[in-house]
């Protein structure tokens, strides 16, 4: 290995998965405010070096992180209530007489959608009487997006919330006349989503410089593609493999595999790798560059379409699809090139195909492992522990999978009984009625005391939940991205338990 490769890995040590939705907060999701720093302190107690979150976009339809009204753009959902109401910009009352659902560890979406833009709304008109040179600095700063998605946004809006392909003809190609139409007709509007994006990245960059004095590095998450209903799609046509009407010709997905027997079809379009290549993946770069300065680890969601991606057919079903080339090592230069100081985690799962083998070794990225894709009896299984190498991030499971508890209980009775056998625990402890509970702590272990540099679990299988508390069912919508954290759930037990894992395995 390379210098330039050593120095793309990350630092031994461990983390915890817990996206700012799950966070607790008295008013509906979680936000970048107080629970967001006591939980920084909490995993600094714990010995803990890496909070990993999932993507912090704009939802759009489903819910999905990674189906975002923009690539660059911060979640009006996570902006904290309470700090602005310490600026002055909000009420207490105004806040407190909001309903915003009645159960602390869900997410009520529909209430977020319908009530968080009203109470945003009267900080935007208050703030507007003290506006500041901070304010326009980062306008001027953020210019290249910022324009382009304040406006997708306040046409949205003026539309009745359709996606932009629903648009009228003029405006949704873009012609100039249209342009400049709206963002005379819109310009407070675009003011309004201006200052969302302000107040996000205010709050989100005093939290990371707070996590980082702390000790803890953000990893944070980007889909390798962008969704259709999006400001990055809209703004730039050229990028995606689109008809002459703007529709897509193919979309993204992938084949039926462990997470789906179905397949997966994702709706994104794909992006026309001809075209990024000859103008130098000018768009990928200011998209990692951006990235770049938000984390200080940046996982890349679907390494594997990186070297070859599925395209569906855009009226089609996933069994109809094919593989095509992705840009391979071309991407990974851009790549390495804009990034700046941050790390990258490639998300390599899936069917794995010598290619991507290859160029994650080229890149020096960390792969992933992980372990409930471990025990199925055979001894050369690559999520097996004894088979990792060091520059490898491992995972309990990710947001896709079951929590460990749910993972036991489907589980194979020989695959459970090599678990028992791996973990040397006994059949006998079954009698035990916390057995799931000790398991896990067993599966926990394997994953601190492995060569891997990097240990990241599931707060939900910290907390020993059930599938109650899972977080994404793919191929699914409706109930998923909606688990919360209790206020006080990750205590003292918890806490001294990592902690404790931490400084045995020195991590």
């Amino acid at each position: 290995m390379s210098m330039e490769q050593k120095s793309k890995r990350l630092e031994r040590g461990a983390g915890i998965l817990l996206p700012i939705s799950s966070l607790p907060s008295p008013y509906g999701i979680g936000s970048l405010g107080k629970e967001a720093y006591q939980f920084v302190d909490q995993l600094e107690e714990a010995g803990q070096k890496y909070w990993q979150v999932l993507p912090v976009g704009p939802t759009s339809f489903g819910d999905s992180p990674y189906q975002s009204f923009s690539t660059f753009a911060g979640n009006p959902y996570f902006i904290d209530l309470d700090l602005l109401q310490k600026e002055g910009l909000l009420e207490k009352e105004e806040i407190q007489k909001i309903d915003w659902g009645e159960l602390v560890y869900d997410v009520d979406y529909q209430k977020m959608y319908v009530n968080r833009f009203g109470i945003l709304k009267k900080a935007f008109l208050r703030w507007q009487e003290k506006s500041s040179s901070d304010y326009q600095d980062f306008v001027h700063k953020n210019q290249e997006w910022l324009e382009d998605y304040s406006l997708f946004m306040s046409c949205k809006d003026y539309f009745g919330g359709v996606e932009w392909l629903s648009w009228s003809e003029d405006i949704r190609c873009r012609k100039e006349t249209a342009l400049k139409y709206y963002r005379q007709l819109l310009k407070e509007k675009m003011e309004f989503w201006c200052f969302v994006q302000y107040k996000f990245f205010e709050q989100w960059n005093t939290l990371k410089k707070y996590a980082n004095q702390k000790g803890i590095q953000i990893i944070g998450d980007i889909p390798i593609y962008v969704a259709l209903d999006s400001a990055d799609v809209w703004a730039n046509p050229g990028q995606y493999q689109l008809d002459e009407t703007l529709h897509p010709i193919d979309v993204a997905g992938c084949p039926p595999d462990a997470f789906s027997d179905y397949g997966q079809k994702w709706g994104n379009p794909i992006y026309d790798w001809d075209i990024m290549e000859k103008d130098h993946f000018t768009w990928w770069k200011k998209r990692i560059k951006a990235a770049g300065s938000m984390y200080d680890v940046v996982r890349i969601d679907h390494f594997i379409g990186i070297v070859r991606y599925y395209a569906i057919p855009a009226e089609g079903v996933p069994v109809d699809g094919a593989f095509r080339k992705g840009p391979g090592e071309k991407l990974i230069k851009a790549i390495d090139e804009a990034i700046g100081d941050a790390k990258v985690i490639a998300e390599d799962l899936g069917v794995v195909v010598p290619g991507v083998r290859q160029l994650l070794k080229q890149s020096g990225y960390p792969g992933m492992k992980i372990l409930e894709f471990a025990f199925d009896g055979k001894r050369d299984n690559e999520y097996l522990p004894h088979n990792y190498e060091r520059n490898c991030v491992v995972y309990s499971g990710t947001h896709d999978n079951e929590t460990l508890l749910g993972y036991f209980d489907s589980l194979p009775e020989e695959g459970y009984e090599y678990l028992l056998d791996y973990t040397g625990l006994c059949i006998s402890d079954k009698i035990c009625s916390e057995f799931k509970e000790k398991l896990a702590n067993a599966v926990i272990r394997l994953a601190y005391q492995s060569v891997a540099d990097t240990v990241i679990l599931q707060m939900q299988d910290i907390l020993k939940k059930d599938n109650d508390a899972r977080m994404n069912l793919p191929s699914t919508i409706g109930q998923n991205w909606r688990w919360r954290l209790k206020r006080g759930e990750f205590g003292e037990k918890e806490i001294k338990f990592l902690g404790k894992m931490a400084d045995i395995y020195d991590r």
